[in-house]
């Protein structure tokens, strides 16, 4: 089977060249460009191509892959937001994804955001390289016997609550399925309760219609004055307009972001700086309690070498004519 690779960074590289000495059947060529309706035409003499979660995959990209010949869509990651499935499921491609890779370096990450916005780091570091050791503007609270509130309890979710719990916070949540593995020490409550009563708030959902926009101006007004908000899931959860808005009203002590609505695979990735002068994201960077990354939550040795295993499993699943628990259903 030959894999075009597509938006191949040098850390991708290495971990499917160090997973692929198992697979002796694949081959795979790496390009830089992403996946789109312009490099589509790439795919020409392949069986697969491996797409991340920022690509455009939509109608025309589907189509172009289709005449082709590529009958297999690998996804690298756990969103398939930004697939054409119906498109998919008219011309028979099947799709693939790896809907979990390393639960617990995303929720690791999603807590250093929530502490360093609280402890405020960032602010606390550049202060100490100046020579200013200072503690005004320093100021925190204490998690412990806080209220946590996870929205979103998956794989990634119930490491989060798992972590919170480790900090002695009552931990509250907030799915339309529940988890049972976290019954004993995990209360599910409505939205309106999380949001109202939570001192943390972090956000493990997917994106789709009906958590598109979650975080609004309405549901901000909902939360606690004082409130952290934590989003390492997909940017689209939140409105970053209202999110702006609550901010300028001190909604928030802290806001933590791995992800964002402009985001591609980096938002700042060939921008011009008139259009990042004024986006939504480099407005957020101007406020003093906003921490943004650049979506590393999931970057850790143990999940790339997840990511490139089940990807590869995923091929090779394809190759055999088996099925498996990470199909995207098409059509």
């Amino acid at each position: 089977m030959k894999i075009l690779f597509y938006d191949t960074k040098s850390y991708d590289k290495e971990s499917f060249q160090d997973t692929l000495k198992d697979y002796q059947d694949i081959t795979i060529e790496y390009t830089k460009s992403d996946l789109d309706p312009r490099t589509a035409a790439l795919a020409e003499g392949f069986d697969a191509v491996c797409a991340f979660v920022s690509s455009d995959i939509g109608t025309r990209t589907m189509e172009i892959l289709h005449e082709k010949g590529i009958t297999l869509l690998l996804m690298r990651c756990a969103g398939f937001n930004n697939v054409d499935l119906d498109t998919a499921g008219k011309y028979g491609i099947r799709v693939m994804r790896v809907p979990g890779y390393s639960p617990e370096a995303v929720a690791e990450h999603a807590m250093a955001l929530a502490l360093a916005s609280n402890r405020r780091l960032y602010k606390a570091y550049n202060k100490v390289r100046e020579n200013d050791f200072s503690l005004s503007g320093l100021m925190g609270f204490n998690f412990y016997q806080k209220t946590a509130g996870i929205i979103g309890t998956g794989k990634i979710g119930a490491a989060m609550c798992r972590i919170c719990r480790g900090f002695g916070m009552k931990v509250i949540a907030f799915d339309v399925y529940q988890n049972e593995s976290l019954k004993d020490f995990v209360e599910y409550v409505s939205l309106e309760r999380l949001l109202s009563d939570s001192d943390v708030i972090s956000l493990h959902c997917p994106l789709m219609d009906s958590t598109y926009h979650l975080i609004n101006i309405d549901t901000i007004r909902q939360m606690k004055d004082g409130v952290i908000l934590v989003n390492t899931s997909r940017g689209a959860l939140v409105k970053t307009d209202d999110l702006i808005e609550g901010i300028r009203m001190h909604k928030f002590a802290g806001v933590g972001l791995d992800v964002y609505e402009e985001e591609t695979n980096n938002v700042f990735e060939d921008r011009s700086d008139e259009i990042l002068e004024h986006s939504t994201t480099a407005r957020l960077l101007s406020f003093p309690n906003v921490m943004i990354t650049s979506h590393q939550g999931f970057f850790t040795r143990e999940a790339l070498g997840a990511i490139a295993a089940t990807t590869l499993r995923n091929a090779m699943d394809y190759a055999e004519g088996k099925e498996s628990p990470n199909d995207v259903k098409v059509g």
